[in-house]
């Protein structure tokens, strides 16, 4: 008996990790969920360059095509009667925009959370309140050369005025990876890994000196 429940974890294991990565093949090929049932795969054209959406509500199938991906799914979107989402120009030179987002690793407070009310009341300069799936949040435009470099200061300033250790930047799978410099969506991720160390660590007793540490020393900086 032992024996075969060994091999049932083992299995369930098996199963898990397969389904995992299942996922992370259907993301990377361009299937997005955007509401109401409505699934959009993206493709790009290699000979002319331009991008086709294809949207399916399991009912009818919609396929438009443009210059740009996000362009391509806005129409999918439209043709189903959706609000269409279009990214918005870059921020000017010294300034990012990123989201914010209070998500506490041991407790679930909702939007409507009494502790959020004077933050909503005056939230910080450049930022604007937004609920994120029930938890609350912010979408900021504020200086800084860097993504970092922006959302360090933010964090410090809801720290002190609010009490609040804002836990991540809304990033959700945590293991995609993007080498897209200092201010792009792999930094997204560094940054979120990076606030979650800093709103965990000293749950378990780690001072911010700690993790600081920690961080030099297995990056092996000189001087750690």
């Amino acid at each position: 008996m032992r024996g075969l429940a060994e091999a049932a974890r083992g299995w369930e294991f098996e199963l898990a990790w397969k389904l995992c990565w299942l996922e992370k093949g259907m993301v990377r090929v361009g299937w997005k969920r955007v509401g109401m049932g409505l699934s959009v795969r993206v493709a790009r054209d290699e000979r002319s360059g331009l991008w086709t959406a294809v949207g399916d509500d399991g009912k009818r199938r919609v396929s438009e095509t443009a210059d740009t991906a996000d362009e391509a799914t806005a129409l999918v979107q439209e043709a189903f009667g959706l609000t269409a989402w279009r990214p918005q120009p870059p921020p000017p030179p010294g300034w990012q925009r990123f989201s914010l987002v209070h998500s506490p690793a041991d407790e679930f407070p909702p939007f409507d959370d009494p502790r959020y009310d004077a933050i909503k009341a005056r939230p910080p300069v450049g930022c604007v309140v937004e609920d994120f799936g029930g938890c609350f949040g912010l979408r900021c435009e504020r200086p800084g050369a860097r993504l970092l470099d922006a959302v360090a200061p933010l964090c410090g300033e809801i720290r002190v005025r609010h009490g609040l250790q804002m836990s991540g930047l809304g990033i959700e799978r945590l293991w995609e990876w993007s080498r897209d410099g200092t201010d792009g969506w792999g930094a997204e991720i560094v940054g979120q890994l990076l606030l979650m160390a800093a709103e965990r660590g000293p749950k378990l007793g780690y001072s911010t000196d700690d993790l600081v540490a920690y961080l030099r020393t297995a990056a092996g900086a000189r001087g750690a």
